[in-house]
């Protein structure tokens, strides 16, 4: 197998793993991630009603360069800056398949450290 497919094929392994435990309700939906190669993006969802309820990425808090950590940093602000806003204090997070480091983990800080619980 070619290494870029064997590499999303763990991702969407982990990824169904993961969906499989965390469900986003009304009172606390679920803070979903993606990471491309050039941009970061981020929605809160309520899996129940089918809904995104809050959501950004790197293009619309106009980072200079969507792809790194500084980027992922002010989408973790901004996003849970937007979810005080629509009055969403606690969600539960989806890291969607992807590891716990990098922009992923720096995206989590900073909505932690902006007031949004998880």
């Amino acid at each position: 197998m070619e290494k870029n497919k064997l590499k999303t094929l763990r991702r969407t392994r982990r990824k169904i793993g993961i969906r499989k435990r965390v469900i986003g309700t009304a009172d606390h939906p679920r803070l979903s991630i993606f990471r491309s190669a050039k941009h970061t993006y981020a929605q809160i969802v309520d899996d129940l009603a089918g809904k995104t309820l809050v959501s950004t990425s790197s293009i619309a808090a106009k980072a200079s360069n969507g792809g790194n950590v500084e980027a992922a940093k002010l989408i973790g602000k901004d996003i849970a800056e937007k979810a005080k806003a629509a009055g969403i204090e606690k969600v539960q997070f989806d890291r969607n398949g992807f590891r716990y480091h990098g922009r992923v983990k720096a995206l989590a800080d900073a909505a932690r450290e902006a007031g949004l619980k998880f």
